[in-house]
């Protein structure tokens, strides 16, 4: 299988994605498609390199690097070994507009109003019991930079059970948890920033939803009010391309509870009927549909011949 994953070097990748200062960017694929980019190699080099430095330099959470290189060190990565870069998605099955935000693979996608690209940025969600919601369609309600924080009373309570007693109103500035740039989605949730290095492709939040603080930045810039925002939780994405090849992407789906987080068992997936259909097509390879749902790579794979 990891020869059917394997795509070209960097600067065939630059043909069909790009990054900008902060996302990576695709142009949108032809009509009928929902394939977009290409994946990549990537050599670790000397020194002490974290998995975090190089998920960000590639615009990744933990989690996206994770699932596509199965027993690396979550910390810090042999040098020499070589990391597979999982640039190539399938869109979420769902309206290409405004923001969407699919906890399942942690990524958020942008697709900007009048312009044929899509931008993908990874993210941090939720915590178990506190999670990031889902199948919910709201808007960018109000934008605010240096934002403040003010705990609720479930956070607050939270934090004294760990001997950490919160202000009432935490201050702007680069120590709020908030970082330094805030979208606000409703009364209870926000899409911002962080004042952390660590935690991007992670559950880690208390409901919100984190970027590293050149992401925040750029969509605080570039995302209007009033833009479309949609919640999704999607780890099974699936797509049959013009070309007739059919391609299925497999994430490991979010635990329910903290028994089944702490559980060195996988949680179990589940399938829409649509799912159901596209799976059962007579040109499925079983063998390679066994192991995608065994392995759950998050990254799309061709299940015909």
């Amino acid at each position: 299988m990891m020869n059917s994953l394997r795509t070209t070097l960097i600067a065939a990748t630059a043909m069909v994605l790009s990054f900008s200062s902060a996302a990576v960017e695709y142009r949108l694929p032809a009509k009928g498609s929902n394939l977009v980019g290409e994946n990549q190699y990537y050599v670790v080099p000397e020194g002490k390199l974290t998995l975090e430095q190089i998920a960000s330099k590639f615009q990744l959470g933990l989690t996206n690097l994770l699932e596509a290189n199965p027993g690396v060190d979550p910390f810090l990565p042999k040098a020499g070994s070589t990391l597979l870069i999982p640039h190539q998605l399938i869109l979420p099955n769902t309206k290409r507009e405004g923001v969407v935000i699919n906890s399942a693979e942690m990524r958020l996608y942008y697709f900007p109003k009048g312009k044929d690209i899509v931008e993908v940025l990874p993210i941090g969600i939720g915590q178990i019991g506190k999670d990031t919601p889902e199948k919910w369609v709201t808007t960018i309600q109000r934008k605010r930079a240096n934002p403040t924080w003010t705990p609720t009373a479930n956070i607050r309570k939270s934090y004294e059970a760990k001997g950490v007693t919160l202000p009432a109103v935490w201050p702007a500035g680069a120590d709020n948890p908030m970082g330094l740039f805030a979208l606000y989605v409703g009364n209870l949730y926000a899409i911002h920033g962080t004042n952390a290095t660590f935690g991007i492709g992670l559950r880690v939040s208390s409901g919100c939803v984190r970027l590293r603080d050149e992401d925040i930045e750029h969509l605080f810039n570039t995302v209007p009010v009033g833009t479309r925002v949609e919640f999704i939780n999607q780890p099974i994405k699936a797509t049959e391309e013009p070309d007739g090849n059919r391609y299925l992407e497999v994430h490991q789906p979010l635990s329910r509870t903290q028994a089944e987080f702490d559980s060195t068992e996988p949680v179990a997936l589940s399938f829409d009927k649509e799912t159901t259909r596209f799976v059962a097509h007579p040109q499925t390879d079983s063998f390679i549909l066994k192991r995608l749902l065994e392995q759950r790579t998050g990254m799309p794979t061709r299940i015909n011949p």
